[in-house]
């Protein structure tokens, strides 16, 4: 009974591949599992460059975004990064003045895309850990040894164009080009640090008490000027004075006098007694009229 059943079977299956169009089918069927498990092709994405590699031997051809074909079981592809990447490193080195001094540099860098295949056939995937930190080591080592502690900090752009321009040429021998490069921070000694605190609060003060010093004498100038104005203005008006202007001067103190008078003459009489301001010279001058 089973082998009347598995003889029924061959027979049905014998007869649908004698017929053409279910053939065909089959053959397409066939193709498409075969194809899906091969994977003739390869998708390289935004940012990525990729490595063609046949039977493990790199090859000097870079792949391109997109959609490009492998060759199956002969051809290997490899997806490298190209995009900007950043990464942040902790450095020691000393200054020239012998102070221990620890940087935290940030570099921006990407690979070279048309180097894709160089990068990875002599560096590989970790080429953060074996190219990019130690170069940022060295680079922050030898910068650093050129200048005071002082000096890294009062000079800080310049040590950071140095040491970028220093990583720039270091890196690019390898396919790797910088974007951008940065110090972070820079820390050194508690005692170097205290030192630094008092020499910047004593130049503070210093500069506080030059600027009151300049504020004095600014101070004292305009009152010399004052008084020099107010002396002349006396010294001209002296000049002016003449016999006839003080008496007009007394005459006008009479008369303000006498519109103050109510009339009435004083009643006590003897050294305390007040005078009658002026009466005698109003008289003179009333008679010179």
């Amino acid at each position: 009974m089973n082998q009347q059943g598995s003889d029924r079977t061959r027979d049905v299956m014998s007869l649908l591949l004698n017929k053409g169009p279910m053939r065909i089918v089959v053959i397409i069927v066939a193709i498409f599992f075969l194809l899906s498990f091969s994977k003739p092709w390869v998708q390289v994405g935004a940012g990525q460059r990729g490595v063609v590699m046949n039977f493990g031997a790199v090859q000097g051809k870079v792949l391109d975004e997109g959609i490009h074909p492998r060759i199956p079981i002969m051809q290997e592809i490899v997806l490298v990064d190209v995009k900007v990447q950043k990464v942040e490193t902790d450095a020691a080195a000393a200054s020239s003045d012998l102070q221990d001094v620890t940087s935290r540099v940030a570099l921006n860098f990407h690979i070279v895309p048309d180097k894709a295949n160089v990068v990875y056939q002599k560096i590989g995937i970790h080429f953060k850990e074996r190219i990019i930190d130690p170069a940022i080591q060295e680079v922050v080592k030898a910068v650093t040894a050129k200048y005071t502690a002082e000096e890294l900090i009062t000079k800080r752009p310049a040590v950071s164009d140095a040491m970028r321009a220093s990583l720039m040429e270091r890196l690019l021998e390898y396919n790797v080009s910088v974007d951008a490069f940065s110090i972070v921070i820079f820390s050194f000694s508690k005692i170097f640090t205290e030192a630094i605190e008092s020499k910047q609060t004593a130049e503070q003060l210093a500069q506080k008490a030059k600027r009151d010093l300049e504020r004095i004498k600014i101070e004292a100038e305009q009152k010399i000027t004052a008084a020099r104005a107010e002396a002349e203005s006396l010294r001209l008006q002296r000049a002016n004075i003449s016999l006839d202007l003080i008496e007009l001067r007394k005459v006008e103190a009479n008369l303000r006098a006498i519109d103050k008078w109510n009339g009435v003459l004083p009643q006590v009489t003897g050294a305390g007694a007040v005078p009658f301001i002026g009466v005698g010279e109003t008289s003179k001058s009333i008679r010179r009229e």
